[in-house]
């Protein structure tokens, strides 16, 4: 059985960096080192070891950035990904999640006869969290979300959904769009020989026309949310200290009436 895998990776700035906002957009800089998101190498890992179970098929990266940078594709390839489509466009600059879902829907459908498409549940430099629904709306595939173990038999996906107390199984006919949370499976490091042939992997890198997508759909043209003021959050004040003379616990309760917890 081959099974054709895409795998939506985000370059975000390197964390390690003090991350910067524009003066202009309050949006933040991406400029300088770009490295893949350390939440979306548990989607790599997740898709290079499904489609190594089903003995055949391959992985291919899907990004976007609003400037070129293959930097973190880069990882995803030498960890064993196949090829990439890489979606650089400065037009890009502005674009909401619904646009990003747009891009990526159109990159997926250009990637050809796809199986199933990995994400993480949400990107580190952004936690909206509705990327993914949106690329399986887009697509008209089933989303099974925060999936902590995947299982492919038979053309259909079943996945454990992360819940609060528990899992939930969740089943779909396949193609689908599936988030992974972190821990679903263990990254592995890229090889000195993955990092070498990762140089000489397939990467498109195309336009927004290329996709087919015009102005008014992506960008700060086609975005649905601004950004009207950054602040700093308020420094955590001091608690309120209460000396118990024996009526310490009525004091407690009291104080738990007020913020309704009781």
């Amino acid at each position: 059985m081959n099974l054709n895998i895409v795998v939506c990776v985000k370059q975000i700035p390197d964390p390690a960096m003090p991350g910067q906002l524009d003066a202009g957009s309050k949006t933040l800089k991406r400029e300088g080192k770009l490295i893949m998101d350390e939440s979306d190498s548990f989607g790599v890992e997740m898709g290079l070891q499904l489609a190594e179970k089903a003995g055949g098929g391959e992985v291919t990266i899907v990004s976007m950035v609003p400037s070129s940078g293959v930097q973190g594709i880069r990882q995803a390839l030498a960890m064993g990904a196949a090829k990439a489509i890489l979606v650089s466009d400065d037009a890009l600059s502005g674009t909401d999640a619904l646009g990003t879902a747009k891009v990526l829907a159109a990159a997926i459908k250009r990637a050809g006869d796809v199986d199933l498409v990995l994400t993480a549940t949400e990107s580190t430099d952004g936690y909206t969290g509705t990327v993914p629904a949106q690329v399986g709306e887009l697509l008209g595939w089933p989303s099974l979300t925060f999936a902590r173990a995947v299982d492919i038999a038979d053309g259909k996906i079943k996945i454990e959904r992360q819940t609060e107390k528990g899992y939930n199984e969740v089943e779909a006919q396949l193609p689908a769009v599936v988030s992974v949370t972190a821990g679903v499976v263990e990254p592995r490091y890229p090889s000195f020989k993955g990092i070498m042939a990762a140089k000489n992997k397939p990467l498109e890198e195309v336009s927004v026309s290329d996709l087919g997508l015009d102005a008014s759909q992506i960008g700060w043209d086609g975005a649905r949310q601004e950004i009207t003021d950054v602040r700093q959050a308020e420094e955590r004040q001091a608690g309120e200290k209460i000396e118990d003379e024996g009526d310490a616990h009525e004091k407690i309760v009291a104080f738990l009436e007020q913020l309704k917890v009781i």
